[in-house]
């Protein structure tokens, strides 16, 4: 049963490790005109990556264009999220492995340049604005941990929510061999509805992701 049940976030198989390569499959499905021809789903990426590079402009503060490598992590984020909704596809983003690959690089950067080019200002972020003296050295020690762990938390927010959402997924379907028909109808329907809430929480968590990134990286400026 827990074989079963954890099956699909085993990153090996039987013969040979390819289940990294689902990252890769939306670029074996689309087809190559679609990044020759202009049609409307072209326009619509167009529209949408525009939307969010000027959504991220805003938050950084700065015209520089590292806005657009947060809109790609987000885009990366969310395709990876919605290749795993599909049945037998294993889902990258449900690991560490994948999502620390992710949140520590860049949280790392982030911290290189702000310590090099702005000490002043990283030093002031330890101690918040109206704190008193005597608790002086004890906020030092909390906003330094609360600094350390932010790639962890980024990564597993993310491996958590969509471990979640098919590990529920998975246990209902598990449950349909032995029940009536009209429980069955019912359980479908829930499926349904199920599917729906983990496409909406592919989105919203590549976003949170991407909205994160952009926060930390705006306060090293």
């Amino acid at each position: 049963m827990m074989s079963n049940l954890f099956s699909s976030f085993d990153p090996s198989t039987q013969i040979l490790s390819l289940n990294w390569l689902s990252s890769l499959i939306i670029l074996m499905i689309m087809p190559m005109n679609f990044w020759l021809i202009p049609s409307r789903m072209s326009l619509l990426w167009m529209k949408i990556s525009k939307k969010l590079h000027n959504e991220f402009k805003i938050l950084i503060g700065k015209n520089n264009g590292s806005s657009l490598m947060f809109t790609s992590l987000l885009l990366l984020i969310m395709i990876n999220n919605f290749m795993g909704l599909f049945p037998y596809i294993f889902t990258s983003t449900s690991h560490l492995t994948m999502t620390l690959t992710l949140a520590l690089p860049l949280w790392t950067s982030f911290m290189i340049y702000g310590w090099f080019n702005n000490t002043i200002s990283m030093l002031a972020h330890l101690v918040p604005q109206g704190t008193p003296p005597i608790l002086m050295p004890f906020m030092v020690c909390i906003e330094t941990i609360s600094n350390i762990i932010r790639p962890g938390a980024l990564a597993i927010r993310l491996t958590a929510n969509m471990i979640a959402g098919h590990l529920l997924l998975t246990l209902l379907g598990n449950t349909g061999a032995g029940i009536s028909s009209i429980l069955v109808s019912i359980l479908i329907l829930t499926q349904i509805l199920l599917l729906v809430l983990e496409s909406a929480v592919a989105i919203i968590q590549s976003y949170v992701f991407a909205i994160l990134s952009t926060l930390y990286s705006s306060e090293v400026n």
